[in-house]
């Protein structure tokens, strides 16, 4: 894997959070030259100065993924810094309402739909047709393991996250016979800073407990590993795979 992305350019969304900005030192680690996007500039910022610090080399543009009109200057953005756009790593998402179906407004519903589902479509059309007149590139969506299973209080979350798996495999479809791979990455629980603050609450020990044993591994993700197989999609040594949906979930989707 050393160096599977050398020279390779890389956007990344969501690159802010705990997942994102993790992911962004992997790809860098492994050569990849990077454009940072998050709707929080100092999150962003401050994982774009990390990458930096590490000796990799990391641009940071501003966007709201709540916009189309954002997100083709974005893709416009990584071609005009680098001549081309070789891979995406469609990370960015919100939470759930942690509401039963019935009490979530429609105002939260479309938010969560917006940002988990319609950005990450808006992300390939135009990341496709960049890669489209260049010849070919690879494309990463994160789903989650709440894009094949449920939960209750996250019937938006789960909704758009099994909606990112059927996108991925669609536009898998439409684009592998011309030199596109799209594949998706189905996270178990990470321990981003978020979760292992939840995680450390002593009113809610039991439940991260529960949660930790349903991962056959028995211990929550690493932001990194999601990171790692996010850089082995997007890298050649990943050439004949498409249009598919992998688990890096400590096994929580085997049970």
């Amino acid at each position: 894997m050393a160096g599977c992305l050398d020279g390779l350019s890389i956007l990344v969304t969501g690159a802010g959070g705990g997942i994102g900005s993790a992911a962004a030192l992997v790809l860098a680690s492994h050569g990849a030259r990077l454009v940072l996007t998050d709707v929080q500039r100092a999150a962003g910022e401050a994982a774009t100065k990390a990458v930096a610090d590490a000796g990799g080399e990391a641009h940071f543009v501003a966007a709201d993924l709540g916009s189309e009109a954002e997100i083709a200057g974005l893709v416009q953005a990584t071609v005009d810094r680098f001549g081309r756009i070789d891979g995406a790593f469609n990370n960015a998402a919100v939470e759930q309402s942690n509401k039963p179906l019935d009490e979530i407004g429609i105002d939260e519903w479309d938010r969560v739909i917006r940002i988990n589902l319609t950005a990450v479509f808006l992300c390939i059309k135009y990341q496709a047709r960049a890669m489209l007149a260049q010849g070919g590139g690879a494309i990463v969506n994160t789903s989650s393991s709440l894009g094949q299973v449920g939960l209750a209080g996250a019937s938006d979350y789960c909704a758009a996250k099994h909606g990112v798996m059927g996108l991925t495999k669609a536009a898998g479809a439409d684009y592998g016979a011309r030199g596109i791979r799209v594949n998706a990455i189905l996270p178990g629980i990470t321990r981003t800073p978020m979760i292992q603050r939840l995680s450390e609450d002593p009113q809610l020990a039991s439940v991260f407990d529960g949660l930790r044993r349903r991962h056959t591994m028995n211990r929550f993700g690493e932001p990194s590993e999601i990171g790692e197989a996010a850089a082995w999609l997007l890298s050649p040594q990943a050439s004949f795979v498409n249009g598919a949906t992998i688990a890096v979930d400590g096994g929580y989707l085997s049970i």
